[in-house]
């Protein structure tokens, strides 16, 4: 009972989290919003695994919570970079110089 209640409060939790995404004042509290969201999704998927009585939803949790932090990364490096892979801004200042 006490484990069906705290999958209720992590629900809420990804409520406020989704509203703070959508409302967030800049860019950066948005991915930290959608960060969060991904971790409390990790919780939520372990908790329900648990609660089904499937333990093999851990490494579904785990490898969601490795794809949630890696995404977070590329999204911040997009969004530093505007880019994603392939030469660097520093790089190609050095080649339209030659």
């Amino acid at each position: 009972m006490m484990l069906a209640a705290a999958t209720a409060g992590l629900l809420v939790a990804l409520l406020i989290t989704l509203v703070r995404a959508i409302a967030g004042p800049s860019l950066y509290d948005r991915v930290l919003a959608v960060n969060s969201f991904g971790t409390k999704i990790v919780l939520l998927i372990a908790a329900m695994g648990f609660l089904a009585g499937r333990p093999d939803f851990l490494d579904i949790a785990l490898l969601y919570a490795l794809v949630n932090f890696i995404g977070t990364l590329a999204v911040l490096k997009f969004f530093r970079y505007r880019n994603l892979g392939g030469a660097s801004s520093i790089e190609r200042k050095a080649e339209t110089q030659r």
